[in-house]
C-alpha cells in the first residue's frame, strides 16, 4: 500500500498530534473551551494557562456572560 506524499494532502487532512502529555491536555482544553463558545485564539490562550478554571469558564458563558467579560474574569 503506498502512502500519500505530502504534496497529495490538502492542507485540511494533515492532523498533527500533540507529542506529550502537557500538550494533549492543552488541545483538550483548548477544544473545550471553544465547544463552549470561546472563538479559537481565546481557547488557545486561555487553555495555555494552567490556573483557568475550565469548569468556571464553560459556566461563566452558560449563565450568558459574554466571552470577553469571562476572560477578564479568568484571567
Amino acid at each position: 500500500m503506498r502512502l500519500p506524499q505530502m504534496s497529495e494532502l490538502a492542507a485540511t487532512e494533515i492532523e498533527f498530534l500533540p507529542e506529550s502529555e502537557e500538550e494533549r491536555v492543552i488541545s483538550w482544553r483548548a477544544e473545550e473551551l471553544m465547544r463552549a463558545g470561546f472563538d479559537g485564539c481565546t481557547a488557545i490562550e486561555l487553555a495555555l494557562v494552567p490556573h483557568v478554571d475550565l469548569h468556571k469558564a464553560v459556566s461563566l458563558l452558560r449563565q450568558g456572560c459574554p466571552p470577553s467579560t469571562a476572560v477578564r474574569i479568568l484571567l
